[in-house]
């Protein structure tokens, strides 16, 4: 196992997540034209992905979590395709909430599979059945990081407290982010070396956030938890406001 310094609770991870990825709206709402923006809000989505798996494993009601979620995703699709796609109805791009809202549906699937049927050869039948149709739920109702997005919280539910997770999450991340989403590059300079990588693949490095969590919920409570879900949807209607208003 790697070591880190497990200092980071989960109020401050989500507080982190958020944060990044405010500066990756800011930059794709054009309001700022700096790449770097871009670049470190990559990291936010692994880090949301990673909280989903873990508040599945903790939930002791899994319907309210469900449901809380495709409340949330309602609620934030308007915003979201005013920003994305400058009007109330954008076909092509559903939030990440829906993205994560599969995933549930898929973990929870999983483990009804493999709870009435608890041989080895079951359980990697679940995980291959459930891994293939929420990729596909993803991908063909274009969720935010499509089928990709519902496999990064697999990967996490899959690796979590498990031998050498960490080594299975650096591979899936890397695969995940690197291969399948790969799309535009850019050049970094190593003296007189240049290396074109993936502006997602800068994704991975969420892994060193997630690996200094220490398992503990943090301050906050139930106002926290809420304060998450609306950061989403309030600061999505801002932006779009302020793209409106500055376009």
């Amino acid at each position: 196992m790697i070591k880190m310094r497990k200092c980071i609770n989960g109020t401050t991870l989500k507080l982190l997540a958020m944060a990044l990825m405010l500066c990756d709206h800011i930059w794709g709402s054009g309001l700022l034209p700096y790449n770097w923006m871009t670049v470190i809000g990559r990291l936010a989505f692994p880090i949301f992905a990673f909280q989903v798996a873990e508040g599945y494993a903790k939930t002791h009601d899994f319907k309210k979590y469900a449901l809380r979620m495709l409340l949330f995703a309602l609620i934030s699709e308007l915003p979201f395709n005013y920003m994305l796609g400058g009007g109330p109805i954008y076909p092509f791009h559903q939030n990440v909430m829906f993205t994560f809202l599969i995933a549930l549906l898929m973990m929870r699937g999983m483990d009804v599979m493999c709870q009435k049927n608890p041989g080895l050869g079951w359980k990697l039948f679940a995980v291959l059945l459930f891994g293939v149709l929420g990729y596909g739920l993803g991908s063909l109702t274009f969720v935010d990081y499509y089928g990709v997005g519902v496999l990064t919280v697999l990967l996490f539910r899959l690796t979590r407290e498990k031998p050498f997770g960490w080594l299975w999450q650096l591979l899936g991340m890397w695969y995940l982010n690197w291969k399948m989403l790969g799309g535009f590059s850019m050049v970094l300079h190593l003296g007189s070396f240049e290396f074109w990588v993936p502006v997602q693949a800068f994704a991975i490095l969420s892994l060193l956030l997630i690996w200094m969590y220490n398992g503990k919920k943090g301050p906050g409570g139930k106002p926290m938890q809420y304060f998450g879900y609306a950061f989403y949807p309030v600061h999505l209607a801002i932006l779009a406001i302020l793209a409106k208003l500055l376009g």
